[in-house]
């Protein structure tokens, strides 16, 4: 899922293509990535897009007449610059918006439709969806522990949750703990002092560098390539691959359709963390240290 520093890029690179311009038109190729009925879509049709805001992990786009364009990509919807009419072929092709010299169009792999386009009328509307997690680069050390201690989390979870903190999902957690060398199933209420500003230290560090990294490719093409996974991340994406640090071999644990990468020997102190599905599998035999590990990888 796109997170913060992807969205930014987005932002980056469709500012200058569509702010002051004229949506001319809205296609759309599937009924159901609308999920509003009122105002109809054809509403912004003919209108001067006025402004670009970012709500968690949602683009907004400000359309004259207070009205706003919500575009949440969810896992697989994907933002692409097209010529003007661009063809919307297949299954992917969900809608496109319209402009004298271009087309944005929105695309989403495989079956699931889980990107969705909302379009709401007045500033108030857009408060109402909006998660309400702070903002990081907005926020003092002191209202970054407050958030994520609201509730006694593990750390993964906690910088996870939308309604903590704004824009950080799967990828960009692994990288800040990481950055922190914090363990992923550290509760939020056993951190000490030095933690917290480990933590938010690496947070801040994290984003803005994959922030300008991100947006500066923004500024010279269209990111067309958006992916939670980047060969120079340190361990999102990289399971059995070299931890930059310290050169001990990336672990991950897996659930449902998430998977968190962390560095055993930064992060964790050597110890491996229990994989749901392996750990169940393997019993008493499941490894406890990186040593353990190796020593099954020999029999």
């Amino acid at each position: 899922m796109p997170e913060l520093p992807d969205i930014t890029a987005y932002l980056t690179a469709l500012e200058p293509r569509i702010v002051g311009k004229t949506l001319e038109r809205v296609r759309l190729q599937s009924v159901f990535v609308l999920r509003t009925a009122d105002p109809p879509i054809t509403a912004v049709e003919g209108r001067t897009v006025r402004e670009l805001r970012r709500i968690g992990k949602r683009i907004v786009i400000g359309v004259e007449g207070d009205l706003w364009l919500v575009i949440h990509l969810m896992i697989a919807g994907r933002l692409h610059w097209r010529p003007p009419q661009a063809k919307l072929s297949g299954r992917q092709g969900l809608l496109a918006f319209e402009f004298s010299d271009g087309a944005l169009v929105l695309t989403e792999a495989g079956s699931k439709r889980r990107a969705s386009l909302h379009l709401l009328r007045g500033t108030q509307a857009l408060h109402d969806i909006d998660p309400g997690g702070i903002e990081i680069f907005s926020s003092d050390l002191n209202a970054f522990r407050a958030a994520l201690t609201a509730e006694n989390r593990t750390l993964k979870r906690a910088l996870t949750d939308p309604r903590l903190i704004s824009g950080i999902g799967n990828a960009y957690s692994d990288e800040i703990l990481h950055a922190a060398e914090l363990s992923p199933i550290t509760l939020t209420h056993k951190l000490k002092p030095e933690e917290w500003e480990r933590l938010y230290t690496a947070a801040r560090f994290t984003l803005s560098l994959w922030i300008e990294r991100l947006s500066s490719e923004a500024r010279k093409k269209f990111p067309e390539g958006v992916t939670a996974f980047r060969p120079e991340m340190a361990v999102h994406g990289r399971f059995g691959q070299a931890c930059p640090r310290c050169g001990a071999p990336v672990q991950r644990i897996r659930y449902a359709d998430n998977e968190t990468n962390y560095c055993p020997a930064c992060q964790t102190g050597g110890k491996l963390l229990a994989d749901r599905s392996l750990s169940r599998l393997l019993g008493s035999d499941w490894p406890r240290t990186l040593d353990e590990l190796e020593a099954l990888k020999r029999r």
